[in-house]
């Protein structure tokens, strides 16, 4: 029985990844494509951080309170540049544990309207999955999935292999989005 509901979860999270691919059309703005990211994956807003490689360093186009926080050199050391430069997806659930860059973490973000995120908007990132975007070979970026919480047994339940699946889907569509093009508006 628990195959049968799992694999109707699938297929739930299947069609909503068709869904981010029937924005294609939209010429979605690159905070519609991420909102939309969430709900597949089931994590709040200030939980999706996308970055685009510009100049030889990642630049953060979404949340957009992050835009003009700097950008991460590619030789760093933070998860993202070493997602972009190994091109290599991580999943994480003891992230706590793990030496990283905790900066962009304490920038404040401002949810509007949705009040379930005001509680985790500065917590610390408890689990994270970083996946490189990557069209023709080309590296274009790097898109991150994280829970966050005061603990790991606040922040949620673990990511799966499941879960990284479908996010390395989602940036394959993603790589195909304008806004992901060096230089273009976001």
């Amino acid at each position: 029985m628990a195959s049968t509901g799992q694999g109707s979860a699938t297929k739930a999270t299947k069609a909503s990844i068709v869904d981010l691919e029937n924005m294609l059309s939209d010429n979605p703005s690159c905070d519609r494509a991420c909102l939309k990211l969430a709900q597949i994956l089931r994590v709040r807003r200030s939980e999706v951080a996308l970055l685009r490689l510009e100049k030889g360093s990642l630049r953060f186009i979404f949340p957009a309170e992050l835009r003009s926080a700097g950008v991460l050199p590619l030789s760093g050391s933070a998860v993202a540049a070493r997602t972009a430069s190994t091109r290599t997806p991580l999943l994480s659930n003891t992230f706590m544990r793990v030496k990283h860059v905790s900066l962009f973490e304490a920038v404040k973000l401002g949810l509007g309207s949705e009040d379930e995120d005001r509680g985790q908007e500065q917590m610390p990132i408890q689990k994270i999955m970083s996946v490189p975007v990557v069209e023709s070979g080309n590296v274009m970026g790097v898109i991150q999935i994280s829970r966050k919480g005061l603990d790991a047994s606040l922040a949620g339940g673990d990511f799966t292999g499941e879960d990284l699946k479908q996010l390395e889907k989602a940036a394959e569509v993603l790589a195909r989005m304008p806004f992901m093009q060096e230089g273009a508006e976001v």
